[in-house]
């Protein structure tokens, strides 16, 4: 097979990419470089089954050409991170449905067999119950900047399914739950390696309001493993699962457990919402997905846990050189976008 990925130089693309790559399939990976990192593929560049397109997913002309003798396509192009998104509300909104429009468009031409990224922000305020797939959205109102990715996201999972029911597309949707691991940058508000990163400079750990808060956090090769997985079951096309772990802890008590991992004397301090992002934030109390169906379809059971994912991640922060976070800007092939 060979695979298309929007957003391969990313953090969960890369990981996804060489997953593919192991399992001897041909690659194309399409990323602007504007948080993806070429970086973050060099080892896997060497071999002949990768091809690294500098490109803008929301050109047609160009998603086409990264598209030609493809057989599968994994979209994960996107902004990301609460802090990017309540920043640049209208920029990450309309890249978010742009590049989702112009995907589903030029797969749906091919009927090419698509899994299509979204995430756990599409539930938006939630209920406090386990989250379900088929259960309904509580996005906050439109005047509070936090919500419009969520409100984006759910959007493109609308049109993907709108594609399979009107088009045919071969299309499965899937949200990630928080996931983490090496590569994973802070830049953009990631909870998990800002923390480590905090604690292995000996500087404050700084959580967001009052700590209570609970996330569950996934190992990105457990993802990874349950994508591949989904992308290859026939009987999931035109569906949309909850995908990640289903272990909840605080984010006060995810900030102690990265102290004492790390051997760290770092405090833990909290900082209210509005000193971070600047305007009045809405926030979710709890966050936990049900993964009934996608073990119902596949069997999926999550391999590693908490602590297990954060030796993974603190071992890879201490033994990767330093870096700025800044997006490289170096690859096989450049696609100039037409905008520019």
């Amino acid at each position: 097979m060979q695979a298309l990925v929007t957003g391969g130089a990313g953090f969960i693309g890369s990981h996804l990419t060489r997953a593919l790559l192991d399992r001897g399939e041909t690659v194309v990976v399409l990323d602007n470089l504007s948080t993806g990192r070429s970086d973050n593929l060099a080892e896997l560049r060497e071999g002949p089954r990768l091809r690294l397109i500098v490109g803008d997913a929301r050109d047609p002309a160009t998603v086409a050409a990264a598209m030609e003798g493809c057989d599968a396509i994994f979209h994960l192009a996107a902004h990301v991170g609460v802090r990017r998104i309540v920043q640049q509300a209208l920029g990450s909104l309309l890249n978010n449905l742009h590049c989702s429009l112009t995907v589903l468009e030029q797969a749906a031409r091919r009927r090419l067999r698509t899994i299509h990224f979204s995430s756990s922000e599409v539930y938006g305020k939630g209920r406090g119950d386990v989250l379900i797939e088929d259960q309904d959205l509580a996005i906050g109102p439109p005047n509070v900047s936090r919500w419009s990715y969520a409100a984006g996201k759910a959007v493109d999972e609308s049109l993907a399914m709108a594609y399979h029911a009107e088009r045919g597309l071969p299309v499965t949707v899937v949200r990630c739950f928080n996931t983490c691991g090496p590569r994973q940058t802070g830049r953009y508000g990631m909870v998990l390696p800002t923390f480590v990163r905090q604690a292995l400079a000996g500087r404050p750990l700084t959580v967001h309001g009052d700590g209570s808060q609970t996330r569950c956090f996934s190992y990105v090769g457990d993802v990874v493993r349950g994508v591949l997985a989904l992308q290859g079951a026939p009987a999931t096309v035109g569906e949309l699962f909850n995908v990640g772990n289903d272990v909840e802890v605080t984010i006060r008590e995810l900030a102690e457990r990265i102290v004492k991992l790390t051997d760290s004397r770092s405090p833990i301090v909290t900082v209210p919402y509005e000193r971070v992002f600047g305007e009045p934030f809405e926030d979710i109390r709890r966050r936990v997905p049900s993964l009934q169906k996608i073990r119902s379809f596949i069997g999926y059971q999550p391999r590693v846990d908490l602590d297990e994912l954060l030796r993974i991640t603190i071992e890879s922060m201490r033994t990767e050189a330093p870096r700025c976070d800044a997006p490289a800007a170096v690859a096989e092939r450049s696609v100039q976008d037409p905008r520019n």
